[in-house]
């Protein structure tokens, strides 16, 4: 009922997205010997499918609506349902928006405050007995909130995006009851009152506005943020930057007064703080959904990059796409953005997604789940060897995750890897799951997590936990990373199997022997070696001692005693020790 139901919400609603009509070729009535017929073009636009529910403030039964597909989603962790539910610009009175798995809430202005929703968009932990920590892969964008209570909740742990928001009230990171959360993201958002993780482990925000923020656990990490509290690290665990060093914010879906749909493309900052949208029409470039391929299940990976190669961009809607063969980004500025999760599947141990040594490609707003049969790599930003600069324009990954089994068996060697120059990776959680179907320490193997090849390559809010061996591999010279949160793969057999020749295990973030410089901000690593806890790990971090290589603020954690790190980073920083939960700490290294 609500597929059909959705179907038709497009056209109901008037949202316009016209298809470009393919241009008229008169075929012969017979075709010549040994001809070669040309395939037809694709034609840009079109509507955005079942899944897509678009509203406006004069649409019957949206509260029912939005209770249906949170009773779908709630628990379906591993579930095959894919949301976004889109609000076209108005005021919206009296909703609660209880957001579940693999969907995804936005505003069709182009600010924030063009789309208010006096009530709520919430995310809480009654599905599993209030514990938040697996709140995945959800997200909200681009609406303003006049919460019910004057608190928005948004109890949330990886994957699940708060961006482009305003909060004309308070927000609170923490479940109902106060159980465990672990981590999250804001971006270009503004949180009039008070920000309260109250039980939340580890944050990132950046670009931002806030009233305040209450308290901390481990790892609270802020930059170019107004109102963010002065750098305290390890007491309070507050790590503050003034500014960001590069960011472009991620590509979204807009309406311009005749209802027409358009993606908005907003433009590179540096030295960035403070929202983008506060003083009138952000900057950026605007394309029409003419320019768009919108792609439905289904569709083959030929077909995709059919469409690439006519010059159209790739809309993904909401479901899952098995691939076959890899899909290539080879023209400069092509966006590649997914709704409600698309989740790209590679089939037959291929690559999912290759981006050429291009500028300005932007990739956004989907989850590449890993196939049965052992993908050499994932995704690739760039082909190997990659040297072009692009500072001026660069490529940029955002929210897009990657899941090696969970919810099935999934195989990669390596998760993302980053040639090119410039690239900014902007949010992004590499999970090589912990629970789930098709899980072990064989079952679902994933040697590395994201390696970085690329020269100057800039990550901010980097999660990526789990794998066999390094989880993060730097080679590239004067990366970046502000915000790092990892785990250690609980399901390590014995030591013997995360043996590191004469070291013991793989670091969470290794950078490479060569590298001359290299910085990072508020990094943290967690074991919890479940099977064997008398593992141990040396160091949570591992690199070249020399002045140019700088890491401020690193923690490690043993959960509950489930193993132990003898360092922090190289032979740098105290122990861990007993069953208690306590973080040893570095404040600057070297």
């Amino acid at each position: 009922m609500l597929a059909a139901a959705a179907a038709a919400a497009p056209a109901a609603l008037g949202l316009s997205a016209p298809a470009s009509a393919a241009p008229a070729t008169a075929a012969p009535a017979t075709p010549a010997p040994h001809s070669v017929r040309k395939p037809r073009r694709l034609p840009g636009g079109g509507d955005l499918g079942p899944n897509v529910l678009v509203f406006d403030p004069s649409t019957a039964g949206i509260q029912a609506k939005l209770d249906e597909v949170f009773t779908q989603q709630e628990s379906a962790q591993f579930g095959t349902g894919r949301y976004a539910l889109l609000f076209k610009p108005g005021t919206y009175n009296g909703l609660n928006a209880q957001l579940g798995f693999y969907t995804s809430i936005m505003g069709l202005g182009l600010s924030p405050d063009d789309t208010t929703i006096h009530g709520d968009v919430t995310v809480d932990a009654g599905w599993f007995n209030g514990n938040a920590t697996q709140n995945f892969w959800r997200s909200a964008e681009n609406l303003a909130l006049a919460p019910a209570n004057g608190t928005n909740r948004w109890a949330v742990a990886q994957a699940a995006p708060f961006r482009r928001m305003h909060v004309r009230g308070g927000l609170n990171l923490s479940p109902t009851g106060y159980g465990w959360a672990s981590g999250g993201y804001i971006a270009d958002s503004r949180i009039d009152g008070q920000v309260g993780p109250y039980s939340q482990q580890q944050w990132y925000t950046r670009d931002s506005a806030i009233g305040s923020w209450l308290n901390g656990v481990w790892n609270m990490v802020f930059s170019g943020v107004e109102g963010a509290p002065a750098q305290s690290f390890p007491n309070p665990p507050y790590t503050t930057l003034d500014t960001t060093p590069v960011s472009r914010e991620k590509p979204f879906l807009h309406v311009t007064g005749s209802s027409d749909l358009h993606v908005f493309l907003p433009e590179k900052r540096t030295n960035a703080r403070g929202v983008t949208w506060g003083n009138g029409t952000p900057r950026g470039t605007s394309l029409p959904l003419s320019q768009f391929y919108v792609a439905k299940p289904g569709v083959s990976a030929a077909t995709l990059n059919q469409a690439l190669a006519q010059g159209l961009h790739l809309l993904l809607t909401p479901g899952i796409y098995h691939l076959d063969q890899p899909v290539q980004v080879n023209r400069a500025n092509t966006v590649v953005l997914g709704l409600g999760y698309a989740t790209l599947v590679p089939d037959d141990g291929v690559t999912a997604l290759r981006v050429a040594d291009v500028d300005g490609v932007r990739l956004a707003g989907f989850l590449v789940d890993a196939g049965q049969v052992n993908s050499p790599t994932l995704l690739e930003i760039g082909p190997r060897g990659a040297s072009r600069d692009h500072s001026a324009n660069p490529t940029t990954v955002q929210d897009v995750f990657v899941r090696i089994g969970g919810a099935g068996a999934g195989k990669a060697t390596t998760s993302m890897v980053v040639n090119s120059r410039h690239t900014i990776v902007d949010h992004t959680w590499v999970w090589r799951a912990d629970h789930g179907e098709g899980v072990g320490w064989e079952t679902n193997r994933a040697d590395y997590g994201v390696v970085v090849n690329g020269d100057d390559v800039l990550c901010t809010g980097l999660f990526v936990e789990h794998f066999n061996k390094y989880d993060v591999q730097w080679n590239g010279q004067r990366g970046r990373t502000i915000f790092f949160q990892n785990e250690k793969a609980y399901d390590a057999p014995n030591q013997a199997a995360i043996q590191n020749g004469s070291v013991k295990g793989y670091a969470a973030y290794k950078v490479g022997d060569g590298v001359t410089a290299h910085e990072g901000w508020g990094l943290g690593s967690y074991c919890y070696y479940n099977v064997d806890p008398t593992i141990v790990q040396h160091s949570g971090f591992a690199a070249p001692n020399r002045a140019g290589v700088r890491f401020h603020d690193l923690l490690v954690v043993s959960l509950g005693g489930k193993g132990q790190y003898e360092r922090v980073i190289n032979e740098t920083g105290s122990p861990t020790s007993g069953t208690s939960t306590v973080p040893s700490t570095v404040v600057s290294y070297p």
